[in-house]
């Protein structure tokens, strides 16, 4: 991922392999190794397709999630009816 300005308004993917695209998603982007129950922001999915969907997040100013400048890991949690998987996403980096 392109680093992001700390200014900017804008979407965060990441794909999730084998999601409906119905099931509650949630973010967190931490400085940290791991997030904590305060980290997780709702999120949503975009771009369904029969492999999975996008979990995708708002960051920016005015947004639940406004990064100051650093590097940041995403991650990305799912409920679905029995499981929680948690999967680490990758870097952000804010500018």
């Amino acid at each position: 991922m392109d680093p992001i300005s700390s200014l900017s308004k804008e979407y965060i993917y990441s794909f999730v392999e084998g999601v409906a695209g119905t099931e509650t998603v949630e973010v967190a982007c931490v400085q940290t190794a791991e997030p904590t129950s305060g980290d997780w922001k709702p999120a949503g999915w975009a771009n369904v397709t029969p492999a999975g969907a996008d979990a995708r997040i708002l960051i920016g100013p005015g947004t639940t999630l406004a990064l100051a400048d650093g590097t940041y890991q995403m991650w990305v949690r799912v409920t679905g009816t029995t499981e929680q998987p948690v999967m680490y996403a990758g870097p952000v980096v804010i500018t």
